[in-house]
């Protein structure tokens, strides 16, 4: 876990070794992806979490709870002092790429051409460039020219 994670005690992994697994363990399910990317578009509350993702009431809570024990959100009382908002962590922010790669990856291949989709831009309106891993020497990489290496 990060740094800024807070530790929980063993979910049960899936894949003990795989931080890949271990992510999936954590918010591999539709719903804590939405709450994370609603957090990310500024959702605080949960009725903005609600009415944004149409969630149940009942998974809700359970995802923001389960966001919260892991460190990916974190509560602070809202403005107005009477309820609970909920703010991402840094954790939380360090899924910005993932968020953005999965946004990209569903506007090549979740539309059919032409159809309507949201896009994502940056400050001045431009839309974000495709995000693409490179190596130290800036070369691309893909599924063919990497490898996991066991670390201990």
């Amino acid at each position: 876990m990060s740094r800024t994670a807070t530790r929980v005690p063993n979910p049960g992994w899936t894949d003990p070794d795989c931080p890949v697994a271990r992510t999936l363990d954590l918010v591999g399910d539709r719903w804590s992806l939405l709450v994370v990317r609603d957090a990310m578009d500024g959702a605080r509350s949960f009725t903005e979490f609600q009415r944004r993702t149409g969630i149940a009431r009942n998974i809700l809570t359970d995802r923001l709870r389960k966001l919260v024990a892991h460190g990916l959100l974190a509560q602070q009382p809202a403005p107005s002092g009477r309820r609970q908002e909920y703010v991402l962590t840094e954790a939380g922010r360090d899924l910005f790429p993932v968020v953005l790669t999965l946004r990209q990856w569903g506007e090549r291949h979740a539309f059919d051409p032409g159809e309507t989709h949201s896009v994502l831009v940056d400050e001045h309106g431009t839309p974000v460039p495709e995000f693409a891993p490179t190596s130290a020497d800036g070369t691309l990489l893909d599924s063919g020219t990497t490898h996991v290496r066991k670390t201990r």
